[in-house]
């Protein structure tokens, strides 16, 4: 005859499906308090946080703006040496720096070179600075007045100058910067309350578990953040670089002005890590079809390759239509995939409490 089980686990802490939704409105309520203290927090540094989202961009665009100067220069001075392009490019990635070509009238250029003293073919020292007035225009020498005549622009003389780029991002409307920042401080406003508001949610689900299933929510609860937050850091820091490029690189190859809208930006940062973060949850939900006997591991092994397939589609779901995020995003699933292979293997199961039956 089985043994009866000793103690119902629950007797202290029965209630009434109404005092469970009374529970339930609390904590939800305290959830939401969180929300609103987090979102008065993230107005505050909303500003910073555009800016941190900004950082891939600009750099991607600094990149872009670059490879089109050195595209210009190549295709103007096909003869240089490789020493001497090598200390251009050098100049033109670290001072940001971009050739123009400008037209000017010979007698006005003459005449401008004249009127400062300046000889036609000396230069200014490198080191020299420029004097406070010098942006205005010389008048002790008469140059101040308007040209006598209309340059003839039949005659006009191509030069080439440098000058500073600075990447910038824009937006097309007057609200939408506004709104970006509301958005921003609303998001920020979730990842500075969520540990909160789980807990809140915690208190309301751990009253009605057993203490074996406690044991799995705190074991598995923090693998599973490990792995959401190395999906999320991997898309941000080294996704968002390759895929920048690879975009930006079509707008090169079709002589298209890059110039990206700050909204476009924004919801590409917030869909794309939190792809990556869902995904890489795969692992446990692995661990979790072959515990409840859906699936085993020889069949995880044996149809690896289906899963490979599987992968491919998934990354092409959750990242831009691009191959170079879906490929980043699927060489580590199927690393992951094999990491979950490991835990259904090699991880212990749990003892049942319930092994004998209880009959009343």
């Amino acid at each position: 005859m089985a043994d009866a089980y000793d103690e119902d686990l629950f007797e202290g802490t029965k209630m009434t499906f109404a005092e469970h939704l009374e529970e339930l409105r609390q904590c939800l309520f305290r959830a939401v308090i969180g929300l609103v203290i987090g979102f008065l927090i993230g107005l505050l540094l909303a500003r910073h946080v555009v800016r941190g989202i900004q950082a891939p961009l600009r750099r991607a665009l600094e990149d872009y703006y670059a490879n089109r100067t050195m595209a210009r220069i190549d295709a103007t001075y096909p003869n240089l040496s490789p020493e001497e392009r090598s200390r251009i490019e050098s100049a033109v990635r670290q001072r940001h720096l971009t050739l123009e070509t400008v037209y000017a009238d010979p007698s006005e250029l003459r005449h401008a070179i004249n009127a400062t003293g300046t000889p036609v073919n000396s230069a200014p020292p490198r080191d020299a600075d420029a004097s406070p007035g010098s942006d205005a225009p010389p008048s002790a020498t008469g140059t101040d007045q308007p040209p006598a005549a209309l340059p003839d622009p039949t005659k006009l003389v191509a030069l080439q100058l440098w000058r500073r780029l600075s990447p910038k991002v824009t937006a097309l409307s007057t609200q939408e910067s506004f709104m970006i920042w509301v958005k921003a401080a609303f998001v920020t406003g979730i990842i500075l309350a969520s540990p909160y508001m789980f807990w809140q949610i915690w208190i309301f689900v751990a009253a009605g578990l057993y203490p074996h299933e406690k044991r799995y929510v705190y074991i598995f609860l923090p693998i599973s953040a490990t792995l959401f937050w190395s999906g999320v850091v991997l898309a941000f820091f080294v996704v968002f670089r390759y895929v920048l490029q690879f975009l930006l690189n079509f707008n090169l190859a079709l002589d298209i002005e890059a110039e990206p809208r700050i909204s476009e930006w924004i919801g590409m940062v917030l869909f794309m890590p939190l792809g990556f973060g869902v995904a890489f949850q795969l692992p446990l939900v692995m661990l979790f079809l072959e515990r409840i006997g859906i699936v085993t591991t020889e069949q995880y092994l044996s149809h690896w390759r289906v899963a490979v397939a599987a992968i491919a589609f998934v990354s092409m779901i959750f990242t831009p239509q691009d191959p170079v995020s879906m490929i980043l995003m699927g060489l580590p699933l199927v690393g992951l995939y094999f990491l979950g292979v490991g835990f259904c293997k090699w991880m212990p199961r749990g003892r049942s409490p319930f092994k004998v039956a209880y009959e009343p």
